[in-house]
C-alpha cells in the first residue's frame, strides 16, 4: 500500500502511528534492517499477528476490525523510524500481516456481509489466475480547460476522478507519465476439495494481489490469503446486488497434498487398531460401494489406489510417480459409475468428471483470453490440476473427444501438464491418481473378439494405466440369483429405514442388523478418509530385500515366458506398477517396510488384470503388446509375413499380386486363411497396400531398387 503526502500528514497525529513506531523500533528493528539491505528487491515487512497482539492487544484487535486506518498508520510509522544503516533516499515498504487468529480463518462459503471491510484469512485452491496487469494506484488528473493538476489515490476497483475543477470544468485527462502504477493480478480461488463433504459444490471468491505478491502462486496451488473483504461494484442489471473480493495483504502457499485432514487421538487409535486386523484388506474392499455386489478384486485395487505408493524425488531432479491409475471397462449397468461415485465420497481429495461433458482444457489446464483476465491471458486449472495429490474420477472416458483425451498422456506419466500458448509457457503440477471408466465400442463385450479391439481408446493411453479390469455382465443363473437377492434386499432395507423415519416407528433388532448388513460399510466413509490421509502422511515404506526379490523374480519370469513364446509379457511400466501397489499395501498396515505379503498382493492384482485383458485369444498367452500397440504379437507377425509375401511377389516383376497367390504363400508359411485375410484388411487400413482391382493387391510404396 503506497500513500501520498496528504495521507501521511493526516496520519501523523494518530495514536496508532506512535504505537507502530514503538513496535518497529523494539520488536522488529533487526528484521527491518535486513529488509533495508535488500530493498527495493525485497519490499515487504511481514508482521506476525501474534507478536503484535502480545505487544498491544488493542492495536491488534483494531487491525482486524478496522484494518484500513490501522494499516495506513503502520505504513506511516515504518517511514518515520530511524535506521542508521538506511542508505536509500526513499524507504516505503509494504507492511503485511500473517498468522491471524483461528477465529479469523473463514471458509469461502461462510464469507458474508459481517466480514465486509474486516481482515480475514481464507484458504483456497487456485482455480484461475490472470497475467500481470498494470493497476492505477495514484492518478494524476489535468483539467482540460485551465490545466490544474489533481492527484487522487485509487483505492477502489473503479477509477476515481476529480468531481469538479476550480474553473467549474468537469473534463479531465489522465497524465499517465505522472501517475503511479502497480503490478496487479486477479485470482479466483475455490474451497479446497478435502474440505467438501460428499458431492458438495465448491464455492468461489476472487482475490486481488498487487506489487511483490504477483506471480507468487500458480493455478492449482493451495494457498492461504490474508486480506480485507471488499465490495465489487454491482453489475448494470443488478443495481443493489454487490459482488465481493479479497484485497490481499499477505499470502502463503500451503500443502498441495490432501494430508491436512484432522485426525483426533481417538481416531488415530481406531486407525492403528484397524491396520493390525488380518482382514483389513477385505474390510476396505467391502467398505467401497457396499450396495454393489461382488467386484472384490476391483474394490481392493481401488483401496490400494487411495493409499498410493511413495513418490520419489531423485538427486538429478527426476521424479518417480507414486500414484496408481486404474481403468474399468465394462458392460452398461454393471456398477462402474457407482464405484467411481463411491470412491469420490471416500477419497480425502477428489474430483468427479464425465467424459460427455468435459473438454481437454477442463480436464488439464489452459491459457485463454476472457473477461476475467481484463482482455489479457488467464491461466485456468482443470480437474487433474485441482485434484493434484488426490484422485480424479473420469467416467465415460470413451465418450471424450480424442483431442481432449490426448491431454491425459503427460499428466498420467509425468504428473505435470505443460501449457504453451501465445508466448505463455508454463507447467502445472498434476500429481493425480486417475480412476477411469469406459464402455465397449458396441455397448457390450463380445467374448469372441479380443478385449482391446472392443475399446475405443488409444493404446498409448491404455498403457499408462497400472491396472485395467473388465466388468462383464455374464449370463450365470447362480450369480444372477446372488446379485438379484443383494439388490432387492438393499432396496427393501432402504424402504424399511425410510418408512421408520417418516412414521416415527422403531425398527426391531433383526431389521436393524439386516439394514446395517446391506447398506452400512464395514469402515464408515469419514474414518476411511482419515485412515487414508493418516497413512499417506505417516508412512513411507521401503522395499525389503525379500519383497524386492519377489517382485524381481515375478517380473523376470514373466519376461522369460514371453521370450520363449516370442511375445512381450511385461514392460518396465508393469514393474513400476508392482512397486506402487506393494507400497500402498504396506501403507494400509501403517508399515515402514514393504514385506513379501505386500509384494504378493501386488503380483496377484497385476496377474488378475493381465489375465483378464491382455491374453491373446489365439494363443492363450499373456501379450502386453495388446496394450502398448493395440495388437497382439501373433497378429503383428502375421501382418509382417503377409506384407513380405506381397512385396516378394512384386519383386518378380508382376504389376499386382493376386490375393489367392498371397493366401497360398501364407499357408505355406503356417498361417491359416482367416489370419491372412485379416492381415490384408489391416494392411489396407494402415495404407500399406491397396486393391487396384478386384482380387488383387499392390503395395502403396515401391521397394528400393525396384
Amino acid at each position: 500500500m503506497e500513500l501520498n503526502l496528504e495521507e501521511i500528514e493526516k496520519q501523523e497525529g494518530s495514536p496508532f502511528v506512535e504505537r507502530f513506531e514503538e513496535f518497529f523500533n523494539t520488536e522488529q528493528k533487526k528484521y527491518i534492517e535486513r529488509i533495508i539491505e535488500s530493498y527495493p528487491d525485497e519490499r515487504s515487512v511481514i508482521v506476525d499477528f501474534k507478536i503484535l497482539e502480545k505487544f498491544d492487544p488493542i492495536l491488534a484487535d483494531e487491525l482486524l476490525d478496522n484494518p484500513d486506518p490501522v494499516m495506513e498508520a503502520a505504513h506511516t510509522a515504518i517511514q518515520n523510524i530511524h535506521i542508521p544503516t538506511l542508505t536509500t533516499e526513499v524507504f516505503r515498504p509494504h507492511v503485511r500481516f500473517s498468522n491471524l487468529p483461528k477465529d479469523r480463518e473463514i471458509s469461502i462459503r461462510n464469507i458474508g456481509a459481517k466480514h465486509l471491510n474486516k481482515m480475514i484469512c481464507v484458504e483456497g485452491l487456485m482455480r484461475q489466475i490472470t497475467g500481470v496487469l498494470p493497476k492505477l494506484k495514484l492518478a494524476t488528473w489535468k483539467c482540460k480547460r485551465c490545466g490544474n493538476v489533481y492527484k487522487i489515490p485509487q483505492e477502489k476497483q473503479k477509477v476515481t476522478q476529480p468531481g469538479i475543477c476550480e474553473c467549474h470544468s468537469r473534463d479531465f485527462d489522465l497524465v499517465e507519465e505522472k501517475s503511479t502504477f502497480e503490478d496487479y493480478q486477479k485470482i479466483e480461488i475455490q474451497e479446497p476439495l478435502e474440505k467438501l463433504k460428499g458431492n458438495e459444490q465448491a464455492e468461489y471468491i476472487r482475490v486481488f494481489v498487487g506489487d511483490d505478491l504477483v506471480n507468487k502462486v500458480s493455478a492449482g496451488d493451495k494457498t492461504k490469503f490474508v486480506g480485507i473483504l471488499r465490495l465489487l461494484p454491482p453489475e448494470k442489471d443488478k443495481k443493489n446486488v454487490y459482488g465481493k473480493y479479497i484485497d490481499c495483504v499477505y499470502l502463503e502457499e500451503t500443502a498441495k497434498e490432501f494430508l491436512d485432514v484432522d485426525v483426533t487421538k481417538e481416531e488415530e487409535a481406531q486407525i492403528r487398531k484397524l491396520s493390525t486386523d488380518p482382514q483389513i484388506y477385505e474390510m476396505l474392499a467391502q467398505s467401497i460401494a457396499p450396495a454393489i455386489y461382488g467386484h472384490d478384486v476391483v474394490k481392493e485395487s481401488i483401496a490400494l489406489q487411495l493409499f498410493g505408493g511413495v513418490t520419489k524425488h531423485l538427486p538429478n531432479n527426476q521424479k518417480i510417480r507414486g500414484n496408481a491409475h486404474i481403468l474399468l471397462i465394462g458392460d452398461p449397468g454393471c456398477g462402474k459409475s457407482q464405484l467411481l461415485q463411491a470412491t469420490n465420497n471416500i477419497a480425502p481429495k477428489s474430483i468427479y468428471i464425465s467424459g460427455k461433458t468435459t473438454s481437454g482444457v477442463g480436464l488439464t489446464a489452459s491459457a485463454v483470453k476472457d473477461e476475467f483476465g481484463e482482455g489479457g491471458w488467464t491461466l485456468k486449472a482443470g480437474a487433474l490440476v485441482l485434484a493434484s495429490g488426490g484422485v480424479c474420477m473420469a467416467d465415460e472416458l470413451d465418450k471424450m473427444d480424442p483431442e481432449d483425451r490426448s491431454a491425459l498422456h503427460e499428466a498420467m506419466e509425468q504428473g505435470m501438464i505443460s501449457v504453451a500458448k501465445a508466448g505463455i509457457v508454463t507447467r502445472f503440477k498434476a500429481d493425480t491418481s486417475l480412476l477411469a471408466a469406459a464402455n465397449p465400442k458396441f455397448s457390450r463385450f463380445d467374448k469372441f473378439t479380443p478385449f482391446f479391439e472392443q475399446i475405443d481408446l488409444p493404446s498409448s493411453l491404455i498403457s499408462r494405466f497400472d491396472l485395467f479390469f473388465m466388468i462383464r455382465d455374464v449370463l450365470d443363473k447362480t450369480q444372477d440369483q446372488k446379485i438379484s437377492e443383494h439388490i432387492l434386499k438393499t432396496h427393501q432395507s432402504g424402504e424399511k429405514l425410510m418408512q421408520s423415519q417418516q412414521k416415527g416407528t422403531a425398527l426391531n433388532k433383526e431389521e436393524r442388523e439386516e439394514i446395517d448388513k446391506r447398506t452400512k460399510p464395514v469402515i464408515m466413509d469419514e474414518l476411511f478418509r482419515k485412515y487414508v490421509s493418516f497413512a499417506r502422511q505417516k508412512c513411507f515404506p521401503v522395499l525389503s530385500e525379500e519383497s524386492l526379490n519377489t517382485i524381481s523374480d515375478f517380473y523376470v519370469g514373466l519376461r522369460d515366458q514371453g521370450r520363449s513364446q516370442g511375445t512381450y509379457t511385461a514392460t518396465a511400466r508393469q514393474l513400476e506398477g508392482l512397486v506402487r501397489l506393494a507400497e500402498a499395501s504396506a501403507r494400509v498396515r501403517l508399515s515402514d517396510i514393504v514385506e513379501i505379503e505386500d509384494a504378493n498382493r501386488a503380483i496377484r492384482l497385476v496377474k488378475k488384470s493381465l489375465e483378464e485383458t491382455v491374453v491373446d485369444p489365439d494363443t492363450g498367452r499373456i501379450d502386453i503388446d495388446i496394450v502398448t500397440s493395440g495388437i497382439t504379437q501373433a497378429k503383428q507377425n502375421a501382418i509382417t509375413t503377409v506384407l513380405r509375401i506381397v512385396k516378394d511377389e512384386m519383386a518378380t516383376g508382376i504389376d499386382m499380386v493376386p490375393i489367392e497367390q498371397v493366401v497360398a504363400k501364407g499357408i505355406e508359411k503356417g498361417l491359416d486363411e482367416n489370419k491372412i485375410n485379416a492381415a490384408l484388411e489391416e494392411l489396407e487400413k494402415k495404407g500399406e497396400i491397396y486393391r487396384p482391382k478386384h482380387h488383387f493387391v499392390k503395395p502403396t510404396k515401391k521397394e528400393r531398387g525396384s
